[in-house]
């Protein structure tokens, strides 16, 4: 009977990696680096919680440190957060002082400038909460489109709350303005029109596949309730109804893991792992993981690779853990697919053996 439990057991569990055939190296030291994206070949804008943004040479590891005019405030969880470069300009999420030690999570544009960066706001979360928890907050482009996840900023049932922006995922155009087929203008007249999905807690992980074209985004749960799924025009993720098999920190249920009307994530942690940036694997260093989800940890402090191909039968595998500390970031080298993290105080590179 005890060898039955195991067998079960086991069938259950991630699968580990059982030969390591990569090497990872530490770059460069960082104060809470939270986001970062390739400007070119050998360059990598990244941020710093504390409000510092930095270009790293990553031949040279020459640090240029970038001035910038945003009204930033550091509380808990915020700071500045993602960053992202496209065609000239750099996007960047952030918890914007709102006065009264308020806070939201925002987004501005500026026009790339190695010296100084002059950003404008494009978008503000509201209402502005006093709470420096859950701000999310990734950013993606597709098609000319910015998709940004915004955290319910520790407030449960405001995620359930389409007047309001947190808990929730934001596309606009690259300009702030607001495209007129989402949501608002066809199916939820009572939503915010900056709104393309609700029910999220906390999303630090959003990434663009460029197989399938979708957006799939990583989402902390409680004590408990982890997940990766789709972004769906218009749906319900569920939270705080749904509890995703977690509970309250004080042990207290949330609610069902999922049921119908809600949309149902691709995989599950029960325990939290603490999931935090996520990528779609694309690129010739490690060209057998094409196509596959990359799932970075905090709490956990591992990579996780998913095939999810046959979503009734997702296969996790375990690529490393304890190594480099919490890890809050991943990029893949736009051209030899080498892979780059911000870990704990630093930017690390991971490579195969050769």
């Amino acid at each position: 009977m005890k060898n039955i439990f195991i067998i079960i057991l086991l069938c259950f569990l991630p699968k580990f990696t059982l030969a390591e055939n990569f090497d990872l190296k530490k770059i460069i030291d960082l104060k809470d680096p939270w986001g970062s994206s390739f400007i070119n070949e050998n360059e990598i804008i990244i941020t710093e919680k504390e409000g510092k943004i930095k270009i790293v040479n990553i031949n040279s590891n020459k640090i240029t440190e970038i001035k910038h005019n945003l009204k930033y405030l550091v509380d808990g969880q915020g700071g500045l957060l993602d960053i992202l470069f496209k065609e000239g300009f750099i996007y960047i999420s952030y918890s914007e002082d709102r006065g009264e030690r308020k806070s939201s999570t925002s987004i501005a544009r500026a026009k790339f400038n190695k010296k100084e960066l002059s950003f404008k706001n494009i978008f503000q979360a509201e209402p502005p909460i006093n709470s420096g928890y859950h701000f999310g907050s990734r950013l993606v482009i597709k098609d000319n489109y910015l998709f940004a996840s915004a955290g319910e900023r520790g407030l449960g049932m405001i995620a359930q709350d389409p007047s309001m922006h947190p808990g929730s995922i934001i596309r606009i155009h690259l300009d702030g303005s607001i495209p007129n087929d989402n949501p608002k203008f066809e199916s939820n007249s009572d939503w915010l029109p900056e709104i393309y999905q609700i029910g999220i807690r906390n999303p630090q992980g959003l990434s663009l596949s460029p197989f399938d074209g979708k957006i799939y985004m990583s989402n902390h749960g409680a004590k408990g309730g982890d997940w990766f799924g789709e972004v769906k025009k218009g749906e319900n993720y569920g939270w705080k109804i749904l509890g995703w098999g977690g509970t309250n920190y004080t042990g207290t249920k949330i609610g069902p893991k999922w049921k119908p009307g809600f949309t149902k994530a691709i995989q599950y942690w029960v325990p939290s792992i603490a999931t935090s940036a996520i990528t779609i694997y694309k690129g010739d260093e490690f060209k057998e993981w094409n196509g596959n989800a990359l799932i970075t940890s905090l709490k956990d402090k591992s990579l996780r690779k998913l095939n999810y191909n046959d979503r009734s039968n997702v296969k996790e595998n375990v690529i490393f853990k304890d190594k480099i500390g919490r890890i809050r970031d991943i990029q893949v080298h736009p051209k030899n697919g080498k892979i780059y993290f911000l870990a704990n105080n630093n930017l690390w590179l991971m490579e195969k053996v050769r």
